[in-house]
């Protein structure tokens, strides 16, 4: 398994970000130490992609780009992020971990606190700064494909995964893309919020899995993507857990939801894009 550096870093706006303006005052990006179980990113204004190559040994093609949560506001790099990565490195799949713009915030931490005591405060300022993050989405796929040959990738063996806000970027990225080279070749929005909208006729196959005694975001909008893509005939696959609550990700509860990546895995298996042990 290839660990990450700073040479694995990759910009994926290597011109110009796009509306640049909107964080012209923003303050430096910033990493601070764990946090329920987790580094937390603020302030992204520069999106990247950290590339988790998997060993040439044992890869078989796929990759991941996977997109942390955090509210639009931070992201939780680590049990949405680089934990998820290395899962998918030990199954010869390479992963992004996408770093997406985020709303600017003050250098001081006190905005966390204030963010997750009433996050309903801040939803119009998430859904303000939604579009920029999707675009992130929908450019990281491009990036990936269109350098498929320097991670050896297969560029249809594309997916994105995401993490709350990160599988709205997730959900977006495959009901919003532009072209056959955005297009994801599979999706995986994990507890997360959908605005329901048309899909396109060729939107690609979608995994699922939630808590339905998720605090923050009601199971609904995942019932709600099920229904979207079924309706549509296109495949998906949903797994509700009676606990795990909202951010479980690679966390350990001692829940069934502690296995949503196995299932996961076995999907994609299902699809063709996984490789059975």
């Amino acid at each position: 398994m290839t660990q990450a550096t700073q040479a694995d870093v990759i910009q994926i706006w290597p011109d110009e970000v796009p509306d640049a303006h909107l964080w012209r005052d923003c303050g430096p990006e910033l990493e601070r130490p764990r946090w329920e179980n987790s580094r937390l990113v603020r302030n992204v204004s520069a999106p990247s992609l950290t590339v988790f190559e998997a060993d040439p040994a044992t890869a078989i093609g796929t990759s991941v780009i996977v997109c942390p949560g955090g509210a639009f506001h931070f992201l939780m790099v680590d049990k949405e992020g680089t934990e998820t990565a290395r899962w998918l490195n030990q199954r010869g799949v390479t992963a992004f971990v996408l770093r997406y713009r985020l709303v600017p915030t003050p250098d001081d931490d006190a905005c966390i606190a204030a963010l997750t005591s009433d996050l309903s405060q801040h939803r119009d300022r998430m859904n303000q700064f939604r579009p920029y993050a999707v675009a992130d989405g929908l450019q990281a796929v491009r990036t990936v494909r269109q350098h498929a040959d320097r991670w050896h990738v297969d560029p249809a063996r594309l997916g994105i995964l995401g993490f709350s806000a990160g599988a709205v970027v997730a959900a977006g990225a495959a009901s919003e893309y532009e072209d056959a080279m955005s297009r994801p070749s599979f999706a995986a929005p994990i507890y997360g919020l959908w605005n329901a909208r048309p899909l396109p006729a060729d939107a690609p196959p979608l995994f699922l899995a939630a808590a339905t005694d998720d605090p923050l975001v009601e199971v609904q909008h995942s019932l709600s993507m099920y229904a979207a893509w079924q309706a549509a005939g296109k495949p998906v696959e949903m797994h509700l857990y009676a606990q795990g609550g909202h951010g479980f990700g690679m966390n350990r509860q001692g829940l069934p939801s502690d296995s949503w990546i196995d299932r996961f895995w076995e999907w994609l298996v299902a699809q063709g894009f996984g490789q059975a042990a």
